[in-house]
C-alpha cells in the first residue's frame, strides 16, 4: 500500500487529519483536498511542513 496518514503538526505533536490518504490536492488559497482511500475526502487550509513516506505521514502546518 501507497498510502499515507496525514496530521497537523503543532508544538511538537502530531494530531491525526486523516487516515489512508490516497490523494492530497492543492487547491486555491493554500487548501488543500484529501482523498482516502475509501472515498472519505476533506479540505485542509495549510501547507505541507514535511513528508516521511516510509512512515507513511504527511505533515501539515497551519
Amino acid at each position: 500500500m501507497c498510502e499515507a496518514n496525514a496530521y497537523w503538526v503543532e508544538d511538537g505533536k502530531e494530531e491525526l487529519i486523516l487516515e489512508s490518504v490516497d490523494v492530497a490536492e492543492l487547491l486555491d488559497d493554500g487548501k488543500w483536498k484529501l482523498v482516502g482511500i475509501f472515498g472519505d475526502q476533506m479540505i485542509v487550509e495549510g501547507r505541507i511542513r514535511g513528508m516521511k513516506l516510509v512512515d507513511h505521514k504527511i505533515f501539515f502546518e497551519r
